[in-house]
């Protein structure tokens, strides 16, 4: 079999002869701009002389105040009236208790204070289910504190979140100076707030010990807590899954706290704690053995079972056979009945 010719240099010279007759036009259209400088071509920097980088606009130094603006308010409400309230209703079917322990307030109308909702996070869908669940006059101003490093880290998703959500971009290890004093500012304008004293998704179904980020934010407003309690989401759309299994859900809020004269963050935040771990004791009994239990503190732990491993999920996976929701539809098989 022959070898492959390449191409000769006849048919080379051609190509570089038809190559030229077509970027002449173009060089001479450019010649005139090639010696312009500032502002047509990009400045010159002497030798020696370090530019220093712009200041990023990701992560925590997103700006949202965009989102809060009339035009995009008034798309949230759709949003949220429309597409968000059916998906929130197809997926996880939601069971919403506790909201009369928040009525004294409500009744106060235009002048019931701003709050932070404190709820357990198991799965992104407890964000959409917040925004429906929270009652008015409160779910109107409604903004989220959402991880700078998951829904900041590129534009798309920032804007998609601050439009959607009223997002708000938060360090999750520590809640520095900045945002802090945006929410304050925000609180003081009669905005409510939802964050994660936990930081995260629950990695394997169960919580995860509460950060003082919520505590210190109502000590720095002088706004008080709600503790909240999601159940069933971490069945339906858990870390790790690839896509939602509709099931059901159930939101449970608490009492609101204030921060007693003189308390510690670290003191606030385990009483938050405690009260997100007695509705979650009240979701899977009733009101009345969660009390009894959280009058010893023998509430069980969010957290779950000390041990790790396998035992670790069956135990979450018994636990998840005592309550009523979480199930996934269409989960159980039903044998027919041959009698």
């Amino acid at each position: 079999m022959a070898d492959k010719q390449g191409p000769t240099p006849a048919a080379l010279r051609r190509a570089a002869k038809v190559g030229d007759a077509v970027t002449a036009p173009l060089r001479t259209v450019l010649k005139p701009t090639a010696k312009l400088g500032f502002p047509y071509r990009r400045p010159t920097v002497p030798r020696g002389v370090e530019v220093p980088e712009e200041p990023s606009k990701l992560g925590a130094d997103y700006d949202t105040d965009w989102a809060r603006r009339p035009l995009a308010k008034a798309a949230r409400t759709v949003i949220h009236r429309g597409p968000l309230q059916l998906a929130v209703s197809a997926l996880a079917d939601p069971e919403i208790l506790g909201t009369d322990r928040l009525d004294d307030l409500a009744r106060l109308d235009d002048d019931a204070p701003p709050l932070i909702f404190a709820p357990n996070h198991y799965s992104h869908l407890d964000t959409l289910l917040m925004s429906v669940a929270v009652p008015e006059p409160w779910r109107g101003k409604l903004m989220v504190a959402a991880a700078a490093d998951y829904f900041f880290d590129k534009r798309w998703k920032g804007a998609a979140s601050a439009l959607a959500l009223n997002a708000l971009p938060i360090d999750r290890e520590v809640t520095g100076r900045k945002s802090a004093d945006l929410i304050r500012r925000l609180i003081e304008d009669g905005y409510s707030l939802v964050i994660y004293p936990e930081g995260g998704r629950s990695p394997d179904g169960w919580g995860q010990e509460f950060k003082g980020g919520a505590a210190y934010l109502s000590i720095r407003t002088g706004a008080a807590v709600v503790p909240v309690f999601i159940d069933g989401t971490g069945a339906i759309f858990g870390k790790g899954m690839k896509r939602p299994k509709p099931g059901t859900s159930r939101v449970v809020f608490g009492r609101p706290l204030r921060p007693e004269e003189g308390e510690s963050t670290r003191r606030f935040n385990a009483r938050i704690e405690a009260a997100v771990t007695a509705l979650g004791d009240e979701s899977l009994t009733d009101f009345w053995t969660a009390r009894q239990r959280a009058a010893t503190r023998t509430n069980p732990k969010l957290t779950g079972p000390e041990y790790h491993g396998w035992r670790r999920q069956w135990a979450l996976t018994e636990q998840r056979k005592v309550g009523d929701v979480g199930v996934r539809r269409r989960q159980k098989r039903r044998w027919p009945d041959l009698g």
